[in-house]
């Protein structure tokens, strides 16, 4: 076995989320860092949007849901590690598979206060009804 340089991974090559073969620690730190950084930094940026004039109204909840979206891609990446390598169906099969049933729980839940909304009787036949 040969431990030339093409044998062993190369750190600085290597994606966010995606672990490191070799001894050292910096680079796990680094990548907690940088996602550390990015996380507070949308975080901060989803208060001044909510907060500030700068942003036209209507555009707000459009705005958030961007950031939010960041937010997850950031989280996914450097603090669970789910990145696009061989190693990791797994996780994005588990992943995708909790996505799946929150947005049925949610989609649902709407659907059906929804329909209980629209089957509802008048608020004044209900009071009618309890005299």
């Amino acid at each position: 076995m040969s431990h030339g340089h093409h044998d062993e991974y190369d750190v600085d090559d290597a994606a966010p989320g995606d672990e490191v073969a070799s001894g050292t620690d910096s680079h796990g730190i680094r990548v907690y860092a940088i996602g550390l950084f990015l996380a507070t930094l949308l975080t901060i940026g989803s208060f001044w949007v909510a907060g500030s004039s700068m942003v036209w109204g209507p555009g707000i909840p459009s705005a958030l849901i961007a950031l939010a979206v960041a937010q997850i891609g950031v989280h996914l990446v450097f603090f669970l590690h789910i990145t696009s390598g061989p190693e990791n169906t797994n996780n994005t099969i588990a992943l995708a598979f909790g996505f799946t049933i929150v947005l049925l729980v949610v989609v649902g839940s709407i659907w059906i206060m929804h329909h209980l909304d629209h089957n509802m009787m008048p608020m004044s036949q209900m009071m009618q009804m309890q005299r």
